[in-house]
């Protein structure tokens, strides 16, 4: 097989950082649920997950949390310092799909056993900025357009949204939930200085283009979906482009589901088919679209 500058490059970079993991805070504070932890990685060997495609490995490693609570802040855990984590007694939308990402791709790495810090590594890698966290809480990525953006120039996911249906670009809309609303965040509660980063964060994601598929077009191109894919759920409010996120999951009954950490049922759940959950609710526009790789 040829690589290309950029894969090679990615590869390199991939296989360079994958190795050390930065971990600022102990590991008793980010790795949650150690437990189900031992749990999840006794049946990835078992079932060889690592043979399977990274798919499937998603899905396998999705399903194993199906049930978990519904916790929202759970990455808030320190007033300064910023360290890659994980809580598997409690998730929200985001750390459902990242944590399942992580041990997808921990996964795919053929190992006799696997400790929290190869979790730790997968989580730093698609969490942060350019795949590294220098104990700065400005250093992760907290829109998940940016979150598709950074991982698909990386090379670990393909945004797919613009190859699968005709989509639409959102204008006019500015990026600035995490300012305004900067109370709720603990870190920025307690550090003012990084409000202004912050902000300029958030001004530089308003010049990039943003396209997704509408609402009405879900339907026909849910058989296009593959089990594993990450949905980003558009919203039609005001301060942020997406408000919400999930995964694909094909059912026995060929349904291509959304599997989520609902705040509503305050657990993580295989919900409806992707266009009918975007249905129940008014002020979703549409959806974003990534393939992990």
């Amino acid at each position: 097989m040829t690589l290309s500058r950029r894969h090679f490059l990615t590869f390199v970079a991939n296989s360079a950082l994958s190795s050390s993991a930065a971990e600022y805070l102990p590991q008793n504070r980010t790795l949650i649920g150690l437990s189900k932890y031992r749990q999840i990685v006794v049946e990835g060997l078992s079932e060889n997950w690592s043979s399977l495609p990274i798919a499937d490995r998603m899905t396998r490693a999705a399903l194993t949390m199906k049930g978990t609570p519904y916790a929202g802040f759970t990455l808030e855990i320190d007033d300064h310092v910023e360290s890659a984590a994980v809580n598997f007694e409690g998730l929200d939308c985001w750390t459902f799909f990242e944590a399942a990402l992580g041990l997808a791709r921990m996964f795919g790495r053929r190992q006799t056993s696997y400790s929290p810090s190869d979790l730790l590594r997968e989580i730093e890698w698609t969490r942060y900025r350019g795949g590294r966290c220098n104990g700065n809480y400005l250093d992760r990525i907290h829109y998940l357009e940016e979150w598709f953006r950074d991982n698909d120039a990386r090379d670990n996911v393909r945004d797919i949204t613009r190859s699968i249906a005709p989509t639409i670009q959102l204008k006019g809309r500015k990026i600035d939930e995490m300012t305004v609303l900067w109370k709720s965040y603990r870190y920025l509660k307690n550090n003012p200085e990084l409000r202004s980063g912050m902000a300029r964060i958030e001004a530089e994601l308003q010049r990039h283009p943003f396209h997704y598929i509408p609402k009405n077009a879900v339907a026909a191109i849910e058989p296009k979906l593959q089990s594993g894919d990450i949905i980003g759920i558009v919203t039609h409010k005001a301060h942020v482009y997406c408000s919400h996120v999930g995964l694909a999951l094909r059912t026995q009954d060929g349904i291509m589901r959304f599997m989520h950490a609902s705040a509503d049922k305050k657990r993580v759940i295989i919900d409806k088919s992707v266009s009918g959950y975007l249905a129940d609710f008014k002020s979703h526009a549409g959806i974003i679209v990534a393939r992990p790789r």
